[in-house]
């Protein structure tokens, strides 16, 4: 009989001669959790195990749940994890937060790390600036961990962790499919998607599985005709911008696993993905022109694709689980975005002074709008190597390292056409300011954890601890031309004794003036720092059915470098977690009812706002305290028939003041200085409660056909979109800056299906949205000071579509 190895030949030639022309179909995932009496099997601790058997707060969304929910992306999962919020300004782009803890300026340009982490299987997603958007499908659950976990996960999971675990090559037998969806979006233009997998064995011993989809997003927000004056008597319209339905999103990427057996024992799969995602217009409306409209003035894109090559290997020491998870990853952003409201903004704030700058060089004036084109690069290298000893044991431990590199290239360039070269950013015509930088952030980990039966099957102490270290810096430049301003910019970069400009530059920077001279070198401004976080737990299982846990852990994020080199660097926040929390069982299996208890400190929490001349700062601010309570259930009644809820209270408060000028104090006492948010402000964005259900018939019609109807509802209460009350404008004057953004109304939501299975076709028709409720999920403004246009960013409209799939 041949082994293993010996059966591999003929998989490599196969690989080699297959991996191009093998076709990408649907989804062939098992449906595990579509009757609940089935174990939902979860691996958020690391180990494989049943999730009504794991002491952590989590809801975890199976392949048969992310069917039922039509979910192909991050805005249409979180939906339905009451614990999480979200701000969201276009597809692709969104900022996830947990039980509250955000400060509402997280996300800025180059800002504080994310305080979420987003894991695709063994490998960290989350970049510098967010975790990537991808495409949901052939999915095998998505787990969401709320709270510090402390020990198992590191920088970016401060307030919690997504899981998305996708289903692997299985070896077993052949299996492919397709999805396929056409919709209409009320008030705007037609969408849809096209999904597929296929998994071919290529022996006995390895497999392969390819995935690929498609979508294309109906916009529904018009681009209406406007004009702007200027104090300089300059008129401006957008006439060569109108159009309706101007937003539109397309996304199109594939993801590939090869899975293979070594031996009994061990196991290597190596992963690639890539994702293309591509958003036209604009994703907000201005109120102040109407529903679903605004009033903009030049070309609107953003151009996101990254790809990420990934190695698991898992295998046996004796009886010890050995697991290696590697990935590098690469994303790229470019975008162009229409910025004339800063400049009408700052023309009235300053008389038509501000316009009155901008000329050509014949001496006229000219259009003051700006433009701004981004260009970024992102990079992430990440290493985990983690050793576990066999889970039936008495004692257990698991044990690892981590590191990660990430950096980015940032490039932010603000236009205005025709501008005088005098005036511009030397050697870049028609450029206001530029900001050019390049930013790496390193983190290295030890963490550990123990668990031990104190009492065998009945009560376990659980403790660990994560060490870690982060090294985190940032070189470059930032500001105006030397023939704009005397002050920054150009004006202070650094020079030699003879006035020539010292270090190197980085491509397309005229000079340095973020960093720290050395001779005639310019090294990065750096910020180092080290510490411990810790997870200590309590589980009692008093049957088979019920079990309370209590938890203590701790999250962080590390500090890092203001991009404007005049504001100091920001330090470290913490996050500590006190948790009370219960898993039970009832009704033979037919009804399960979990939730958690939560009180959580967060000290100095990193606070980003757009400061003066609109330029992000990130300051650390007061603490602040989130509590609150978390449940959900899933009930059987009757065969066919499921109910699942899910709600979530949160009330998360500063403890002290913030300040307008920092102040260790809280006091906000001294010259210049006021409170912008006193103690006792929420904390922004996040609803106080938010709660959903759906209710689904499944027919018993014997056979192979199979139909069924299905409606879901979520809710969530009003939500503040700024923290601060009292900030002032250039001229001194005050201004509320939650109160003109506006408050975050509540909704509630409702979606419609039905359709039958029928043999190894499925159809579906739905109504998403199905009252045409415009739920906010994010309000802002473009510019420090352009508190006269907030914009609203909405969820999509009605929408009626129309799905159809097959599996093999």
């Amino acid at each position: 009989m041949r082994t293993r190895m010996t059966k591999l030949s003929g998989a490599v030639a196969l690989i080699m001669a297959g991996t191009a022309m093998t076709p990408a179909l649907a989804q062939g995932a098992t449906d595990s959790d579509a009757n609940y009496r089935d174990e939902i099997i979860v691996t958020a601790q690391k180990r494989e195990e049943n999730m009504q058997k794991v002491p952590i707060p989590m809801q975890a969304l199976g392949t048969a749940k992310l069917e039922q929910y039509n979910v192909s992306n991050f805005n249409d999962y979180t939906k339905l994890l009451p614990s999480l919020s979200f701000q969201s300004g276009q597809p692709g782009n969104a900022k996830v937060y947990f039980r509250g803890v955000t400060s509402g300026g997280d996300g800025n340009h180059s800002g504080s790390l994310p305080s979420v982490g987003i894991y695709l299987d063994e490998q960290p997603i989350t970049t510098i600036d967010g975790a990537l958007d991808i495409h949901i499908y052939d999915i095998a659950r998505i787990e969401a961990l709320s709270g510090p976990q402390g020990t198992l996960y590191g920088a970016s999971s401060q307030a919690g962790t997504i899981r998305i675990i996708t289903n692997k090559p299985d070896p077993s037998g052949f299996a492919a499919g397709f999805d396929a969806d056409i919709n209409k979006v009320s008030h705007g233009a037609v969408g849809g998607k096209l999904e597929g997998f296929v998994n071919q064995p290529l022996s006995d011993a390895a497999a392969l599985r390819v995935v690929g989809w498609y979508q294309r997003d109906a916009g529904f927000i018009d681009n209406v005709p406007g004009t702007r004056t200027f104090g300089t008597g300059v008129t401006i319209n957008n006439a060569a911008d109108v159009k309706k339905n101007y937003n539109r999103s397309t996304v199109i990427g594939g993801r590939a696993a090869l899975g293979i057996e070594i031996d009994d024992n061990w196991t290597v799969t190596p992963t690639i993905f890539y994702q293309d995602q591509v958003n036209n217009g604009f994703f907000g409306y201005d109120p102040s022109v109407g529903d679903l409209k605004v009033q903009h003035f030049g070309r609107e894109r953003f151009h996101d694709r990254y790809w990420q090559a990934a190695l698991t290997v898992q295998g046996k020491i004796a009886d010890f689980d050995i697991t290696y998870a590697g990935a590098y990853l690469d994303r790229h952003i470019d975008a162009v975005s229409d910025y004339t409201d800063y400049a009408v903004t700052y023309d009235n704030l300053y008389a038509g002074g501000f316009s009155g700058y901008f000329t050509d060089n014949a001496g006229n004036y000219i259009d003051p709008s700006q433009h701004i084109a981004g260009r970024d690069h992102f990079t992430k290298n990440s290493q985990e190597l983690r050793i576990s000893s066999p889970s039936d044991k008495r004692f257990r431990v698991l044990a690892g390292l981590f590191y990660q590199r990430q950096t980015h290239d940032i490039l932010q360039d603000y236009q205005i056409f025709g501008l005088a070269d005098a005036t511009s950013v030397n050697g870049r015509p028609g450029t206001i300011w530029l900001t050019k930088q390049f930013r790496v952030d390193k983190d290295y980990a030890a963490f550990g954890e123990a668990s031990f039966d104190i009492v065998p099957d009945k009560l376990t102490l659980t403790g660990g601890l994560r060490a870690f270290k982060y090294n985190n810096s940032l070189v470059g430049f930032f500001g105006f031309g030397d023939g704009y301003s005397s002050r920054t910019g150009v004006a202070a970069c650094f020079t030699d004794a003879n006035g020539n400009y010292v270090g190197t530059l980085l491509p397309g920077a005229p000079c340095n003036n973020l960093g720290v001279v050395s001779g005639n070198n310019v090294l990065p401004k750096r910020v180092k720092g080290n510490g411990t976080t810790h997870r200590l737990n309590l589980t009692w299982k008093p049957t088979d059915d019920l079990m309370v846990y209590a938890t203590w852990s701790r999250g962080f994020r590390p500090g890092g470098i203001n991009r404007r080199g005049t504001i100091p660097p920001y330090s470290p926040d913490y996050l500590t977690n006190y948790e009370l929390g219960w898993k039970t069982t009832w009704l033979d299996g037919k009804l399960r009812i979990n939730g958690a208890l939560f009180w959580e400190e967060w000290k100095k929490f990193q606070f980003s706002f757009l400061g003066a001349n609109s330029f992000t700062e990130i300051h650390n601010g007061p603490n602040a305290r989130s509590k609150g309570i978390e449940l959900d259930f899933t009930f059987r009644p009757i065969e066919g028939l499921t109910l699942i809820g899910s709600g979530a209270y949160t009330d998360a408060k500063t403890r002290q003041n913030l300040c307008g000028i920092d102040d260790p104090t809280y006091s906000c006492a001294g010259a210049g200085n006021f409170i912008s948010a006193p103690k006792g402000t929420r904390l922004p964005i996040t609803s106080k409660w938010r709660y959903g259900g759906t209710a689904r018939y499944d027919f018993d019609m014997g056979g192979k056909y199979q139909p069924y109807v299905q409606g879901t509802m979520t809710y969530a209460s009003s939500a503040s979109s700024d923290i601060r009350t009292l900030i002032f404008d250039p001229n001194g004057n005050p201004v509320n800056p939650a109160a003109l953004t506006g408050k975050l109304r509540s909704y509630a939501i409702f979606d419609f299906s039905a359709g039958a299975k029928f043999g190894r076709w499925t159809w579906e028709a739905y109504v998403e949205n199905a009252f045409d409720k415009r739920a906010q999920k994010t309000r802002l403004v473009t510019c420090g000071q352009c508190f006269d246009r907030p914009y609203v960013f909405p969820n999509t409209p009605q929408t009626i579509g129309m799905r159809i799939g097959w599996k093999y």
